[in-house]
């Protein structure tokens, strides 16, 4: 049996894709451990599995990219506050190597000073990616702004021109945090956004085709395996029970990026409405909201027993959320503040399994057309949850870990 070491930042979008597939390796008889903040230390223990926070200097982590001005230049702003963690994460991973001796190391692809470090200890090493693959494609628009995929000419200008753009920053922040790191370490500068994921032999993406765009030039070290379905172990509320009328499920980002817009606009849409709402606002400051009776606002509360009733599901766009309602075949509104948003929203959007809503066209008429062209659309997400099921899921995932230490 293996060892294997999770090195993983300390937000919950990040990790809990993850977790399914390291209690699969648990149950394989296969030894685990997990660096990550100090509250997922704790969810973690719960359940069983070995963890420790990583160094002080990286325990806890606030993104700051909704202080941005526009949905690019948030997206931007989160790389480099990732990017300004590269530097401490190498010795506290080199410190991890050294108490865990593990044969395998697990990674987010946020952690980029790790990677290097991963890289230079010269285990076998897997990128856990539950975000899409900015990876550049013959097959797809270049990552950042949410582009409609297309073919012909004027396609090809067009994502060569916003390649130049999007993939060439990206490519620049994280050369700039993470090649000083590397040179460190000994190892060569990197040039590309594919020299960076691909030094990893193992790149798990936690998603499929067709919600992913279908590519024909996938890199070997790529497997789709599917969504991380994993939630934290919680009964549902009693009051799911009362619930009469059709459920429409409304989800603010657990990662703050002040979307209290999102909460207001739903308060305001589905008053006369004959739907249930329940809007989940994670660390908002709701006090000044003035829900409808038909609306319970509550910090949390766990999503599969509502999907499992939901006809829509309304969301940021946070690749967790929309893949978890697409894998229940519940269609989606998605409403793009920032991040890797645009790109989930539009991925919603070309799969005919939901409605994008950028947030600047948000208004409770726009909201409440597209929640009802949604509900109309339960094929297309039922269609995509096929495809999630036939990715092989967590099995496959650990298969490959597998397979990466064999």
């Amino acid at each position: 049996m293996a060892r294997f070491l999770a090195y993983i930042e300390p937000v919950p979008g990040r990790l809990y894709p993850l977790v399914a597939t390291l209690q699969e390796l648990v149950g394989r008889g296969h030894q685990v451990s997990v660096r990550s903040g100090a509250d997922e230390v704790d969810l973690l223990s719960t359940i069983g599995i070995d963890a420790a926070p990583l160094a002080p200097d990286l325990v806890d982590f606030e993104p700051q990219d909704w202080r941005a001005r526009t949905r690019f230049g948030a997206l931007m702003k989160a790389l480099n506050d990732f990017g300004e963690r590269a530097g401490p994460q190498v010795p506290d991973l080199q410190r991890a190597i050294e108490s865990e001796r593990p044969d395998a190391v697990i990674l987010d692809e946020t952690s980029w000073g790790a990677a290097a470090a991963a890289e230079r200890s010269g285990l076998p090493w897997a990128f856990s990616v539950p975000s899409p693959l900015p990876i550049p494609s013959r097959d797809a628009p270049p990552f950042g702004l949410g582009l409609v995929p297309g073919h012909g000419a004027l396609t090809r200008l067009r994502d060569r021109l916003a390649g130049q753009v999007t993939i060439g920053t990206l490519q620049r922040i994280i050369g700039k945090h993470v090649n000083p790191v590397r040179v460190e370490l000994g190892l060569k500068p990197l040039r590309t956004l594919e020299e960076f994921y691909l030094a990893a032999p193992l790149i798990l993406s936690f998603t499929a085709e067709p919600f992913e765009y279908p590519r024909t030039d996938w890199p070997d070290a790529v497997r789709l395996v599917g969504p991380g379905l994993w939630e934290p172990p919680v009964e549902p509320p009693l009051w799911l029970d009362e619930l009469g009328q059709p459920l429409v499920l409304v989800t603010c980002s657990t990662a703050f990026q002040n979307d209290i817009r999102l909460a207001e606009v739903v308060c305001e849409a589905f008053a006369d409405e004959p739907f249930d709402v329940v809007l989940t606002t994670g660390d908002l400051e709701v006090s000044a909201l003035q829900p409808p009776p038909n609306v319970r606002v509550v910090p949390f509360a766990p999503h599969s027993p509502m999907l499992a009733r939901a006809s829509c599901a309304v969301c940021h766009a946070g690749m967790g959320i929309t893949q978890k309602a697409l894998a229940f075949g519940v269609p989606v509104v998605a409403v793009p503040f920032g991040r890797d948003q645009p790109e989930v929203a539009r991925r919603v959007e070309v799969a005919g399994a939901g409605v994008r809503l950028p947030a600047r066209r948000l208004t409770p008429d726009r909201l409440r057309i597209a929640v009802y062209e949604a509900i109309g659309m339960r094929r297309g997400a039922e269609r995509i949850a096929q495809a999630f099921a036939d990715a092989g899921g967590t099995p496959a995932a650990a298969d490959a870990l597998e397979q990466l230490v064999a």
